[in-house]
């Protein structure tokens, strides 16, 4: 090394440090920088995409990073500001997975194997390394867009640009919009937004949003009176039923409203954000359930009572029942009663008068010993049934009294009372006497199903009957007609005694039609038992009635199909059942 050579040296320092010292930087210019961590898993984010870790989106985003430096990891979110339903984010949440997996596998093999750069020469002689400059790669930045199926909704994945690509701009989001055609419910502040945002690439935006079609709704009906009654009777604390607060009956004026009718709506069509109409459906109309005594308003919305009355729903249609108001008692002033819709009685049936009604019977007071009451629907006395043995009460759906005694009961469905005292009881449904006393104290009650009460019998061990199971009333009926039939054919041999004439003659005609008629009844009634003891032989011995009381005294007899049981001493807290074909108490 020259003299001068030394003196550079020691001034400036050698070359091959400057040369050392360049090298250094040019390496340091190309160490990556620090890759950000991928964000936390939002726990519970139904609406957030998961990226894998071997994901196409990945190797784009670290690309970028190398290019351009640390960049913002994606931020895949499908509604951020949670103003998608639950259905849409689930229902499309695999179809965007699976497009955007597609789309960046896409693009990635598109720059896969290529150069990012053309680098420029360094003295590779001092490193021992050549860099060989290839072709440049390049490619624009691309905005990439997601429809839902049903083109509802649309979000946009902003792709950066790749080599000397061109950056996004407002006017290259707008024409690939136009490409695809998406031009209604445009965020356009979202999208001019996002044009000049720093994290625009890798994020996904929802970008436009349609409008949903609303069918139209159905027509309705608003009822004013209810369609079934509930006839429940509640029990007071004391342990008593005030049975004059049953509203059994729905009184209704000349021209009240019934029911109204609720008009079906249009349907609201709706458009997708490519602008196409989505068709809605318009409401279907229900009629309105017009019966008997009813006629519908001017205007078409409102069913209305065209005459006073009782208002029931029956099948599928409000029917008007007239109802017959008896101020006082049924006496001379009335005389018998037989009428065709519902009877309101606020006094008493008095002894040796009948009262007959296809519909439900109401009596405020006593049902006296003598006389006769028969109802089509329910019977509600609220006094009570006082009879002498010869007082007969019939109906075809429920009976609630506040007592009966020494009468004669028919009903179909279901009996609750107080108190039973000598009565003779034929129901073919549930006997119920809880309230008040609930004791059954003498006669015989024979109940199809169930005999509930506090107390069978008394500590006098006076005869008391149970009878479960069977079909009473029609049992029962069935020995009437047959005592009918014996009577009706003695009076027909009196009349043959008798000389022949015109009265004769007239008598025995009359004769021979009830004859006819209950022979025709006597065999509809046979029929009916015999089915019904076919169907019980498959029965088990649980549907064969039950007595449940809190004390059953001795006396009482229980009988079940064929089993017989009569009570030796007084049981408490009592459950007879029939099982194994033997009455047992549990």
């Amino acid at each position: 090394m020259s003299f001068k050579d030394k003196i550079s040296s020691l001034l400036f320092g050698s070359k091959k440090e400057e040369q050392a010292d360049e090298t250094f930087l040019t390496k340091q210019e190309h160490i990556p920088q620090e890759v950000p961590e991928p964000p936390a898993a939002v726990p519970d984010d139904p609406a957030r995409l998961e990226i894998p870790a071997d994901h196409p989106i990945r190797q784009l985003h670290d690309l970028r990073q190398r290019e351009n430096g640390p960049l913002p990891y994606p931020k895949l979110c499908m509604d951020e500001d949670g103003v998608l339903s639950a259905e849409v984010v689930e229902k499309e949440k695999n179809r965007l997975q699976s497009s955007l997996n597609s789309v960046c596998s896409t693009r990635f093999k598109a720059t896969k194997g290529r150069s990012r750069g053309k680098h420029s020469k360094k003295k590779a002689e001092a490193e021992g390394e050549a860099e060989a400059g290839e072709e440049q790669l390049t490619m624009d930045a691309r905005p990439w867009f997601h429809l839902t199926s049903d083109k509802l909704y649309a979000w946009m994945l902003i792709f950066p640009p790749v080599g000397q690509g061109a950056e996004v701009t407002r006017d290259m989001i707008y024409q690939a919009l136009s490409a695809q055609g998406i031009s209604y419910g445009l965020d356009t502040a979202l999208l001019d937004q996002v044009a000049h945002d720093r994290e625009r690439y890798f994020n996904l935006y929802l970008v436009a949003k349609g409008k949903p079609a609303f069918d139209g709704r159905n027509g309705n009906i608003v009822d004013n009176f209810p369609r079934r009654l509930q006839r429940v009777l509640e029990v007071n604390e004391f342990g008593q039923v005030d049975y004059t607060t049953l509203n059994l009956i729905c009184n209704v004026e000349e021209g009240q409203e019934i029911c109204r009718l609720i008009r079906p709506t249009e349907g609201e069509p709706g458009r997708t954000v490519t602008n196409q109409e989505v068709p809605a459906k318009s409401g279907k109309a229900v009629p309105l359930p017009k019966g008997r005594n009813t006629e519908i308003s001017e205007d078409g919305d409102a069913l209305i009572a065209s005459m006073p009355g009782h208002v029931e729903f029956s099948g599928t249609t409000f029917q008007v029942k007239p109802v017959l108001d008896i101020d006082g008692d049924v006496d001379f002033s009335t005389g018998k009663i037989k009428f065709v819709g519902d009877v309101n009685i606020k006094g008493d049936v008095l002894s040796g008068f009948t009262v007959k009604a296809m519909g439900n019977v109401y009596v405020g007071g006593v049902v006296e010993a003598g006389s006769t009451v028969e109802a089509g629907g329910d019977l509600t006395v609220v006094k009570g049934i006082l009879g002498d043995g010869t007082t007969v009460i019939r109906a075809g759906r429920c009976i609630f009294a506040k007592y009966i005694e020494n009468a004669t009961i028919f009903v179909r469905e279901n009996l609750q009372t107080d108190c039973i005292v000598n009565g003779r009881i034929y129901c073919d449904g549930e006997v119920v006497i809880r309230s008040g006393r609930g004791s059954i104290i003498g006669g015989r009650v024979w109940a199809a199903k169930r005999v509930s009460a506090s107390a069978v019998g008394a500590k006098s061990e006076v005869k008391t009957s149970i009878t479960l199971g069977g079909m009473p009333c029609a049992t029962l009926e069935k020995d009437l007609v047959r005592k009918k039939l014996a009577n009706l054919a003695a009076e027909m041999e009196k009349l043959e005694a008798q000389l022949d004439s015109a009265a004769k003659n007239s008598l025995m005609g009359k004769v021979r039609m009830k004859i006819s008629m209950s022979e025709h009844r006597l065999k509809q009634l046979e029929e009916e038992l015999d089915g019904a003891k076919e169907a019980q032989k498959g029965q088990k011995d649980s549907d064969s009635g039950r007595m449940e009381c809190g004390v059953a005294y001795a006396g009482t007899e229980i009988s079940i199909g064929d089993e017989f049981l009569r009570l030796r001493q007084e049981t408490h807290q009592c459950v007879a059942k029939l099982l194994c074909d033997e009455i047992v108490l549990m």
